[in-house]
């Protein structure tokens, strides 16, 4: 209690050295409100704030904020005024409290990183939001199966720059405290230069959505639920909005597999970006579009079809939006003390990857409604395979969904070990496995496995279901 009054009051405080005097109306005229009853007021309001904010950290178990003050908690209305009055930047970070990935990078950049915190305090309107129940998804638009994402803004809504990039080597293969800051001190660059840069900040802001928040899209299940209090285990993940995304398509007809290339890497350019700076070109792949266009290891990339860049994952915003049919994009580099211009050619299919990490996947039908792990190694050794199998272990089955129930009755058992599909020998790890049955089946399909249960091989195959 102590401690969100302290928060709230030092909040105001920022903002009340000559409050305004406001006044209430009467049907017979209009009574001043005395100055010193306004201070109470607003005092008290911010203190209930402030309470509030404090219990939410406390249901989340949000460890990574505890200490860390100078951030505005989950209220991105009062970030957004707070810039307006100080001419800041915002620096909104979007955190999934319960994942463990990102968890490392996320407390450095909360509280342990004296760099950053420094720069964010003094630089920045710093905004942790924990989750993603009241956020303007038109505003605030940027690859949702990210653990860890965050976005920079004016006040008034520009979008100067996103940060946080994602695959399948690693929540942390890309994201460095070191291209962080670079980005941020590129973001404090865009926010000076303001408004005359608005020409390459244009793009940035994606186009409006016909709803405004999560619990308003049409294919976001548990709705009423959802809108009930914040806990670990009812929140609005990012990925919940891919997720209804993907639901949205289902029930139109209209999904297809061109919708789950989401922000492709520029590795899909033949592209290799250094991480630590996020602009830096490391490698180019041989006969790759970069390398076709003429693009070199050391060239900095600064716009992408004229959008400025400040991180890898403006440049993905920028990829994000073009078609998987035949595309070009145009960018821009400094090469020594002179700029070039390249146009990159990409063919049909060029944003295909591997979506394996996406937590959106998931939700994808077929559900397979089971926990295949990995084997360890000694355990593998002991059941005498062929070289480069990579067996998976049934540990679960959910029978509280049909497609576990149907899994079931048809003979699927825990500790059935996967050893083959599809005729050959299991190659895959077990997000390859999900992958490749979202990818190459549909409900009513089967897929055809080969399990070893008690020592004996067995043919079986998998009924993919979604319903009773």
């Amino acid at each position: 209690l102590a401690s969100g009054k302290k928060k709230a009051l030092a909040v105001f405080g920022r903002h009340a050295s000559h409050p305004p005097e406001r006044s209430i109306s009467t049907p017979m005229k209009t009574i001043p409100l005395p100055q010193p009853l306004l201070v109470v007021a607003a005092a008290l309001a911010l203190v209930q704030a402030g309470l509030a904010q404090n219990q939410l950290l406390e249901v989340l178990k949000d460890e990574n904020a505890r200490g860390a003050e100078f951030w505005i908690y989950n209220d991105l209305a009062a970030a957004r005024a707070e810039a307006r009055r100080t001419n800041k930047p915002l620096f909104v970070t979007f955190r999934c409290v319960p994942c463990t990935a990102c968890k490392g990078f996320d407390a450095e950049v909360a509280k342990n990183n004296q760099r950053i915190i420094r720069l964010a305090q003094e630089k920045f309107v710093a905004v942790r939001q924990v989750e993603m129940k009241g956020v303007d998804l038109s505003q605030f638009q940027f690859d949702y199966d990210l653990n860890w994402a965050a976005m920079f803004l004016n006040a008034d809504g520009t979008v100067y720059a996103r940060y946080g990039t994602q695959s399948a080597e690693g929540a942390d293969a890309y994201n460095s405290i070191e291209s962080l800051e670079k980005t941020m001190r590129r973001v404090l660059a865009l926010h000076e230069s303001y408004p005359a840069n608005q020409a390459a900040l244009a793009g940035k802001l994606g186009k409006p959505k016909p709803y405004k928040t999560a619990l308003e899209m049409p294919g976001m299940k548990h709705r009423s639920k959802l809108a009930g209090g914040t806990a670990r285990n009812n929140c609005v993940h990012c990925h919940n909005i891919h997720d209804a995304e993907h639901e949205q398509l289902r029930a139109a007809g209209r999904r297809n597999h061109d919708a789950l290339w989401r922000y492709p890497l520029p590795d899909n350019l033949g592209l290799r970006i250094d991480p630590g700076d996020g602009r830096v070109i490391r490698s180019v792949q041989a006969k790759s579009p970069a390398a076709k266009a003429g693009l070199r290891p050391g060239d900095v990339l600064t716009h992408a079809d004229k959008q400025a860049l400040t991180s890898i994952a403006d440049l993905q915003w920028v990829l994000h939006n073009l078609t998987n049919s035949e595309a070009t994009v145009t960018l821009k580099a400094t090469r020594g003390d002179r700029s070039i211009t390249k146009q990159l050619a990409m063919k049909a299919g060029w944003k295909k990857t591997d979506i394996s990490w996406r937590g959106s996947l998931w939700s994808i039908k077929p559900v397979l409604a089971t926990w295949c792990a990995p084997m360890k190694e000694k355990r593998v050794k002991s059941l005498r395979l062929v070289k480069g199998v990579k067996p998976l272990e049934v540990r679960w089955i959910n029978t509280d969904r049909p497609e576990g129930r149907n899994a079931k009755r048809a003979g699927l058992r825990k500790g059935d070990i996967i050893i083959g599909m599809e005729g050959e020998p299991l190659r895959m790890s077990s997000q390859h496995f999900n992958m490749h049955v979202k990818l190459n089946y549909k409900v009513g399909d089967k897929l055809p496995l080969t399990l070893l249960r008690d020592g004996k091989r067995i043919k079986f195959d998998w009924p993919l279901t979604d319903r009773d």
